[in-house]
């Protein structure tokens, strides 16, 4: 069962980077998409509030679904369904085609993100330690990818479908091959259980307490409507407020992927050393510097600097708060994860119109103080993060007997 659980870290990661790389080349060219379908500023929220909204449908259906069937094969039926609308998107020529479009993307990436968080939670528990973070660096290393190739699309004058071709060509075929080797819930606690010992208490009842999983839903929010400035509007902000280049737009996204793969990558081992609580409140005060420089920044450069300290801090919030999840909700790990993931669709809905009308009623600056002061109010909540005491999970967790010899043998 430890190559078994190998394959699925392996196959599952695969699929965060394929959602990465599809996501980066969706948001970095909405400049592009908005002068190919002839987008109004005033039109432009609508569809961008469109993509969550359908999101939040697909993650709500998810949870219901994956009561009769595994979060796998969600997985494995939605992700080519995401990346052929992403094609689509790019392909069009009229509005019809890019509502459309947008609409399958949105219902499939809901699907797609919570079957995916909820594999990654489960695998988290059958390592017995940190594990969720190393996932979302590789969506990280996805969007640098993604948002690379939209800065080589826009410095070419390419064609959106000649740019999103290839990637579908190459990644459609990986993730379906790659899916053969997920591991549902159940095989990666059992894996886990022969790993280091037996399984933690379930909740009572085997349900999930909105009320104890509330505080974890306003983090999530939070951290998205932090996200959601940065991906639909970091663009924009350089170019028609720092007077960039239309190329050089398209780099602050890919510079906050990268610090977001940085923080990320070390992110597992900064929860294992000093836990998971401290960790957040790091990079909600990190996040919060970030869009302050970003609001007075005199330059290009600057805003990039300040974008760079977003990602630093924001980077850890998200894969924790997942985490922090399935550790309150052992029993039922499923059902937290898709409910906790329809608030990371409320954080995009209500952040993007919210920057946008902000931005166009007063100014892009003043407007980035909401997501600055909302992830300081991140750092409140960060005793929820704390681990359940006797309970099964990964992260900053009680040893156990049972974990020596064998969960640090690397699984």
């Amino acid at each position: 069962m430890t190559e078994v659980l190998r394959r699925g870290r392996a196959s599952l990661a695969l699929s965060f980077f394929a959602q990465g790389v599809a996501f980066a080349l969706l948001v970095t060219r909405i400049p592009a998409i908005q002068d190919r379908y002839g987008i109004s500023d005033a039109l432009l929220p609508v569809f961008l509030a469109a993509v969550p909204i359908l999101a939040g449908v697909g993650s709500v259906a998810t949870e219901r679904l994956v009561k009769r069937i595994p979060p796998s094969r969600l997985l494995r039926w939605s992700q080519p369904v995401v990346l052929l609308a992403l094609l689509g998107v790019g392909a069009g020529d009229r509005m019809v085609v890019l509502g459309s479009a947008l609409a399958l993307f949105g219902l499939a990436v809901g699907a797609l993100d919570a079957s995916m968080n909820m594999l990654g939670v489960s695998l988290q528990r059958a390592y017995g330690r940190s594990i969720m973070l190393s996932f979302h660096a590789v969506y990280s290393l996805g969007g640098i990818l993604g948002a690379s190739l939209a800065w080589a699309g826009a410095h070419w004058h390419l064609a959106l479908w000649v740019s999103y071709l290839p990637v579908v060509l190459v990644l459609l075929p990986a993730v379906v091959v790659g899916s053969r080797w997920y591991v549902d819930g159940r095989d990666g606690e059992g894996a886990g259980r022969e790993a280091v010992g037996a399984a933690g208490p379930v909740e009572g009842g085997g349900g999930v307490v909105f009320k104890a999983l509330l505080p974890l839903c306003l983090v999530m929010t939070f951290a998205y409507i932090g996200d959601s400035t940065v991906s639909n509007w970091s663009a924009k902000y350089l170019q028609d407020v720092l007077g960039s280049s239309e190329q050089l737009a398209t780099v602050p996204y890919n510079v906050y992927m990268v610090t977001t793969l940085l923080g990320r990558a070390l992110g597992d081992l900064g929860v294992r050393r000093f836990g998971a609580v401290a960790v957040v409140r790091v990079g909600a005060l990190v996040a919060a510097a970030g869009f302050a420089v970003v609001a007075v920044a005199p330059g290009a450069w600057a805003g990039m600097g300040g974008f760079t300290l977003v990602g630093l801090g924001l980077c850890v919030l998200v894969p924790q708060t997942f985490a922090a999840a399935g550790r309150l909700f052992p029993g039922a790990s499923d059902a937290a994860v898709a409910r906790l993931n329809v608030f990371n669709y409320v954080g995009f809905l209500v952040g993007s119109p919210l920057v946008g009308a902000l931005g166009d009623a007063w100014s892009y600056r003043g407007a980035m103080a909401v997501p600055m002061v909302l992830v300081l109010v991140t750092f409140v909540y960060a005793r929820s993060f704390a681990p359940q005491p006797d309970r099964y999970g990964g992260g900053h967790e009680r040893p156990r007997t049972a974990d020596v010899g064998r969960g640090s043998n690397g699984v």
